[in-house]
Order: C-alpha cells, then sequence, then structure tokens
C-alpha cells in the first residue's frame, strides 16, 4: 500500500488528494493543514460589495476528507528529511511517506517599507472583511490599488483581482451615489500592467480605468507606504487607503527543505511537475516554477491542471512507470466588474477577449458554485 502524503488544503492540494484516489483506491492518503478548511479566494474580491460574506468561502472539508478516505493532520509542514520522504510538522510526530505532493501555496514578500499601511486582497477573508469595514467607514478621500512582482521571478504575480476590485470599488461606489466623493488611483511599476492577460486586454483594461476616471500611475515602482501616501520612484501621492497585491515567494520552509528553488524562491519543477534532484516528488500550484511560457498564469484553474498531472505522475513512478504527462499551460480568467465579466483566455496558439456583458459575470458565480459542490456535497469517485 502507498503512503502518499499531500501538503496543502488549497485548490492544488485537493486536486491532487482526489485524483490520488480517483487512480488508487487502496492508498494511504495523508494530508498536512492546518485547518480542515477551503478558502474560495477567487470570490474574496465580491465581500466588500456584500455580494459575499466569510460563511460562504470558508468551505468546511471534513466531510470531502471522509468521503474520500483521506487522513487530515491539522499541522503546518516546518521542512523535509530524507529527501521529502519525511515531513516535518509544527505539532505532532513528523510524517513519513512513499511520495510526496507540495501544494501549500506561496506566500506574499512583504519587505516593501510602510508594508503594513496596505490591506493585500489575497491573504485572506479577514483582509477582505478590513476592506469592506474601512470603507464603510470612509466619507470619502483616495484610494490607492496597486500590484508588485517577485523582481527574480516576475510571472509571481497576482495581478487580476486587483483588477477586479478596482473595478468593483467604483461600481460599488456609484451604486451608493457615492462616486465623486472617491478618488481611485491605480499604480503599477509597469507601463503595461497585466501584460501576462495579452496587450489587447491591457490596452481594454487602461481603456476601461479611463471611461471610469480611473487616475494612473504607470512605471515607476512603490517604494514605500505610509499611513496617508503612496511614495514611488516617479513621486508620491495621496492615500487614505491602500490596497496592494505584492509580488510572490515559495513556502517560508521551502529554503531548508533541501529542494532545488528557482531564483524566485519557488520548488522547481519539471513539465512533469516533479521536483528536480529528488524521486517521488512533485509540486502543484503556487508552490512551484515551472518551464513554460512568461505569462503562465498563478491561478486556481492553473494549479488544478499541474494537481492532476503530479497526481498522475508520482503514481506512476510509484508503480515503476516513468513520469510522461504533462499539463496544459492556459489562462483562463473572467476579470469581474461587480456588474459584468470580461473573458480573458490565453494559450501557447491562442488569445481570446470578449467584451464586457452581464451573462460573464453570473457565469463566474455559476462556476464558483459548481466548483465548490464537490466539496459541499462530496460523490466517491
Amino acid at each position: 500500500m502507498n503512503r502518499i502524503t499531500v501538503i496543502g488544503a488549497g485548490f492544488g492540494a485537493l486536486t491532487a488528494a482526489r485524483e490520488l484516489r480517483r487512480h488508487d483506491r487502496a492508498a494511504e492518503i495523508t494530508l498536512i493543514a492546518p485547518r480542515a478548511e477551503l478558502i474560495y479566494l477567487p470570490s474574496l474580491i465580491w465581500i466588500p460589495a456584500g455580494l459575499r460574506k466569510a460563511e460562504d468561502l470558508r468551505i468546511d472539508l471534513h466531510a470531502f476528507f471522509t468521503t474520500h478516505r483521506i487522513q487530515h493532520v491539522a499541522a503546518r509542514a516546518t521542512g523535509l528529511e530524507n529527501g521529502g520522504r519525511r515531513v516535518l510538522i509544527d505539532s505532532g510526530a513528523p510524517i513519513d511517506n512513499d511520495g510526496l505532493i507540495i501544494a501549500s501555496g506561496s506566500r506574499f514578500i512583504k519587505k516593501l517599507p510602510g508594508i503594513e499601511h496596505a490591506i493585500t486582497l489575497c491573504e485572506g477573508i479577514e483582509a477582505a472583511e478590513r476592506i469592506r469595514d474601512r470603507l464603510a467607514a470612509m466619507d470619502g478621500g483616495t484610494i490607492a490599488l496597486g500590484f508588485g512582482t517577485n523582481p527574480k521571478e516576475p510571472q509571481s504575480v497576482r495581478g487580476g483581482p486587483m483588477f477586479e476590485l478596482l473595478f468593483g470599488l467604483d461600481a460599488l461606489l456609484r451604486r451608493q451615489g457615492r462616486r465623486d466623493a472617491f478618488k481611485l488611483t491605480f499604480f503599477n511599476g509597469s507601463d503595461r500592467p497585466g501584460a501576462r492577460l495579452g496587450e489587447k486586454a491591457v490596452d481594454g483594461l487602461l481603456a476601461e480605468m479611463a471611461k471610469r476616471g480611473i487616475e494612473t500611475r504607470l512605471g515607476a515602482k512603490p517604494i514605500r507606504f505610509e499611513t496617508d501616501k503612496v511614495v514611488t520612484e516617479a513621486g508620491e501621492f495621496p492615500a487614505d487607503l491602500i490596497l496592494f497585491m505584492p509580488g510572490m515567494t515559495g513556502p517560508d520552509w521551502a529554503a531548508e527543505s533541501g529542494l532545488t528553488l528557482s531564483p524566485g524562491g519557488m520548488i522547481q519543477a519539471d513539465a512533469h511537475t516533479r521536483v528536480a534532484d529528488v524521486e517521488r516528488v512533485y509540486v502543484a500550484g503556487d508552490s512551484g516554477s515551472f518551464p513554460g511560457p512568461d505569462w503562465m498564469p498563478k491561478q486556481a484553474h492553473m494549479a488544478d491542471l499541474q494537481a492532476e498531472t503530479a497526481a498522475k505522475n508520482l503514481l506512476d513512478e510509484l508503480d515503476g512507470r516513468t513520469p510522461s504527462h504533462t499539463f496544459k499551460t492556459e489562462l483562463v480568467c473572467i476579470i469581474d466588474t461587480l456588474e459584468n465579466g470580461i473573458l480573458v483566455y490565453r494559450d501557447t496558439k491562442h488569445t481570446v477577449i470578449t467584451p464586457a456583458t452581464r451573462l460573464l459575470h453570473w457565469a463566474k458565480r455559476a462556476f464558483e458554485h459548481n466548483y465548490l459542490q464537490r466539496y459541499r456535497k462530496p460523490k466517491p469517485v
């Protein structure tokens, strides 16, 4: 019987666990995560507007674990030993395995001076609620929104949610009849923010900002935040509320794990999601650095594709077969504006951008519902 450990409880980790059970009904699967819950991060953008509450996005996983016969260990991984065959945790005895999938996500780079004055949406539900509460308490002022990257690994960025938050706040304030009391300023170190979506998408995003009266401060990197301002290489501007998504790097324990890391601190993997220089260790999602185009996204859909590949290849390797499965690189994103949605699709051959429609807003909501059903009402695979 194979003993397989999965680190994490996000999109990639849960998809990996489900795929492992689908293809190996006898395996002993252990999942390590602090809590038996999934936070549906893509819908955090709707908390400030009241379209979602915390309980809508915090999904209890006990039924999922029971249905798929997955042992949950309530702990946080702190390191590896024996080439990945042993996972160290912050409470309890180390966990040994015959195969390992790492899908614990990334962490934000919080080195910018004054970063404590900014709120980072994708840190979770509490961050989204802070934005909601701060906005509700404001009578007016300037809201500054931006995102950064990992200078050593520029693709380690999550800009999409910030575009959605920007347009969503504009729409919300208009609904409330308060838009004239607020100034929205979008800032970014690049002249062409969101280039991973494709050049046409960038043109569309910048045009949408201009249409909505959103000021842009582009081409100058932020160098620090203060309580009431953003300071960039090109100067400073006032800000009563700063919303900022830093670049990402790997798990905090990765540097001491003995695994090969990318220049940006991610766990280095090949096209089969296998971690370099070790046996039967795979990575999926934001924890990993993978070969591919520079626009390869850090998003839930990509994590799912990588996790399916990791599960199949790990089982092949455990059975003595050479891992051969690869994942498709594609970007699928509905940029939601609270009222409409814009579909952006990109793969190695095509880039598709649709006009904004109300239907795509509802499609994003329908996808959320359908995706979460597998965890709210799990069925045996």
